[in-house]
């Protein structure tokens, strides 16, 4: 899942069609969570899943920003860049990995998608970005599916208040990519701030990791979050971004808690009830009633997360 659309990665061309991108793109993302569960099992805990994640993710990136000699981030950035290293990645990755373990990979993927509505609460409380009945139906339809959700439940499914705690910081820690991204993704590469921002996150969780020893199945997980659903994920959806518009690409990318509950429901039985179905429904419409571009004067006006940045 991405909120903010990043510059160009300068990746190697994907000889795939631009839809096909954003769809794997997602399909991965939705991955996170079971890899994540996988790994879990294996007797990794949440937070060292959340610290490779960033480890090896932030190397992925750093290898590619040097390899396109793209610029890295220097001063006053590179202190808000590492402070978002520190919210954006090791809050974010640690409570998205606890979520999964309190609530499943499913439910998990459902609160992240949060995040739309703490965009829209953010953008209207410190930018001051205008406010009208789409956003507020947005956030209404965001916490009637978290209440639906609550009392819904389901087999395999740990609706407790841990779950939702976990699954909202992850929502609302994530939103943060917006107002990061309003001021850092048009002056740097994604690649260049993720290589610092990954390993300030990887820094960040380091003194809470209890570091385990590892199985074959447990680091080939670690290296599926990393590699598939953080590196590969991002490059995908960067590539077709780069030819189908940020409202496109918003809306196919909600493809992620499907794909996540659907493998869910057949890896590890987690099946929602029918409230709680009815509660992810909501979130995922006030996901995509914020992806539609208002019109101000006529004209159309992105959505809180939508901006299309210049290229690198």
């Amino acid at each position: 899942m991405t909120l903010q659309p990043a510059p160009r990665l300068a990746s190697p061309r994907f000889m795939l069609p631009a839809t096909l991108c954003v769809v794997l793109a997602a399909c991965l993302w939705g991955l996170l969570g079971i890899f994540g569960k996988y790994a879990q099992e294996a007797g990794i805990s949440p937070l060292e899943v959340a610290f490779w994640r960033a480890a090896v993710g932030g190397a992925l990136f750093a290898l590619h920003a040097a390899a396109a000699q793209q610029r890295f981030p220097r001063g006053r950035d590179l202190l808000w860049t590492a402070l978002f290293g520190i919210v954006g990645v090791s809050l974010f990755y640690g409570a998205y990995q606890l979520a999964v373990q309190a609530a499943g990979a499913s439910l998990a993927s459902v609160l992240l998608y949060t995040a739309p509505a703490f965009v829209a609460l953010w953008g209207w409380l410190l930018l001051r970005e205008p406010s009208g009945l789409r956003e507020l139906g947005a956030v209404a339809f965001t916490l009637g599916g978290i209440a639906l959700i609550s009392l819904g439940g389901g087999e395999n499914i740990r609706v407790t208040p841990a779950a939702l705690t976990w699954g909202l910081l992850s929502g609302s820690s994530y939103s943060l990519y917006y107002l990061y991204g309003k001021l850092f993704f048009s002056r740097y590469s994604a690649a260049a701030l993720y290589a610092v921002a990954m390993p300030v996150g990887a820094l960040g969780l380091l003194p809470l990791t209890d570091f385990a020893a590892k199985s074959l199945v447990a680091w080939l997980a670690l290296g599926a979050v990393a590699l598939l659903s953080t590196y590969l994920a991002y490059l995908l959806y960067s590539a077709g971004l780069e030819r189908l518009s940020a409202t496109q690409t918003s809306v196919i990318a909600s493809l992620e808690p499907v794909v996540a509950g659907l493998l869910a429901l057949a890896l590890f039985g987690e099946k929602p009830g029918l409230l709680a179905l009815v509660g992810a429904g909501l979130v995922l419409a006030a996901t995509l009633l914020l992806s539609v571009p208002r019109r101000v004067q006529g004209r159309p006006h992105p959505a809180p997360g939508q901006e299309e940045q210049p290229a690198e």
